[in-house]
C-alpha cells in the first residue's frame, strides 16, 4: 500500500479542520447567544464572545421557565421508549431470525413494507385511535407505540441475530433450554452492539421528537423539552424572544444528543459492520 505524502497529508488534515469548523460554529454560537445578557438579548447584538456575560441563565431557565418540568417528562419518555424499542424489536427479530414458521417470510415483507408508509399517512389515525382510547394529553401516545416493535429495529437485529451461529441454538436446545431461553442467555448477550446501537437511534428520536408533543399534549406540567423549546420562545407574547433562554433550553436538548452518539458511535459502526456481513451471507 502506498504511504501518503507529506503534502497531502497536511490537506487532508486542512480540509478537515476547516469541516470541523464550519460544523462548529453553529453550535459555539448557540453556547455565545445562551450566555449572553438580556440587555444584549433585547438590542440582537449578540458576538461570538459575549460582551455581558449572564451566567445565571442557567438557573434562570429553571426558575422562570419550567425547565424542571419539560426535562423531567423528557427523561421519563426517553427511557421508556428505548426500553420498550430494544425489548420488543429484539424479541420480534429473534422470532423471525430462529423460528421456522409458515408464512414468517411474508410476514417479514409485509412488516418492511409498512417503512414505506410516510408518517403523514398514519397521523390522522393514530390520533383517532389515542382519542378514543382517552389518551390525549398524556404521555402514553409517546411512550406506548414503542413496545410494538419498529420495522427498521426489527430488520437490523434479524440481520445481525442471523449472523450468530445456529449450533449455540441447538446445543441449547440439546440442554432442555426453550426459545425464551435461548433468546434470554444466548442471544440478547450477543447482540448487545446491535441493541445499543438501536438504542441510541431511539434515544436521538425521542430526546427531539417535536410532532408527536405538538399533537397529544396540551398541558404545559407534560410537555417534554423539544416541544418545551418553542413555548420558551414564545413566552414574551410578540415582542423579542429570549433568545438566550431559548439556547440555554437548546443546549440542554442538543448536548446529551452529542454524548449519547460520541460515547456510543463504536457500537453504531460494529452494528452496521456486522449486519452488512450478515446480510452478505
Amino acid at each position: 500500500m502506498a504511504r501518503i505524502s507529506l503534502p497531502d497529508r497536511l490537506l487532508s488534515y486542512a480540509v478537515l479542520c476547516l469541516v470541523g469548523t464550519l460544523m462548529f460554529a453553529p453550535f459555539l454560537y448557540m453556547i455565545s447567544i445562551a450566555l449572553s445578557s438580556d440587555a444584549t438579548t433585547v438590542k440582537a447584538a449578540f458576538t461570538l464572545i459575549p460582551k455581558e456575560f449572564a451566567l445565571d441563565n442557567f438557573v434562570r431557565v429553571f426558575t422562570d421557565y419550567r425547565m424542571g418540568t419539560y426535562l423531567k417528562n423528557s427523561v421519563i419518555i426517553t427511557v421508556f421508549t428505548v426500553f420498550g424499542s430494544v425489548l420488543s424489536a429484539s424479541f420480534v427479530a429473534y422470532g423471525f431470525a430462529r423460528i421456522r414458521a409458515k408464512g414468517s417470510g411474508f410476514l417479514f415483507i409485509v412488516l418492511l413494507s409498512t417503512m414505506m408508509l410516510p408518517g403523514e399517512v398514519t397521523m390522522v389515525p393514530q390520533f383517532i385511535i389515542f382519542r378514543e382510547l382517552g389518551w390525549i394529553n398524556t404521555l402514553l401516545p409517546l411512550i406506548v407505540p414503542s413496545f410494538f416493535a419498529g420495522a427498521f429495529n426489527v430488520f437490523l437485529i434479524r440481520q445481525f441475530v442471523m449472523g450468530i451461529p445456529r449450533s449455540l441454538d441447538e446445543a441449547a436446545m440439546i440442554d432442555g433450554m426453550g426459545h425464551l431461553g435461548i433468546y434470554a442467555k444466548i442471544i440478547l448477550p450477543l447482540t448487545y452492539p446491535i441493541l445499543a446501537a438501536i438504542g441510541i437511534f431511539s434515544f436521538a428520536w425521542n430526546w427531539g421528537n417535536f410532532m408527536g408533543p405538538l399533537i397529544y399534549i396540551n398541558d404545559p406540567d407534560k410537555t417534554p423539552l423539544a416541544l418545551g423549546v418553542q413555548l420558551i420562545s414564545t413566552v414574551s407574547g410578540g415582542q423579542m424572544p429570549p433568545w438566550n433562554m431559548v439556547m440555554v433550553a437548546s443546549m440542554f436538548l442538543t448536548i446529551p444528543m452529542i454524548l449519547v452518539y460520541t460515547f456510543g458511535q463504536k457500537y453504531v459502526y460494529e452494528a452496521n459492520l456486522n449486519s452488512g456481513s450478515a446480510g452478505l451471507k
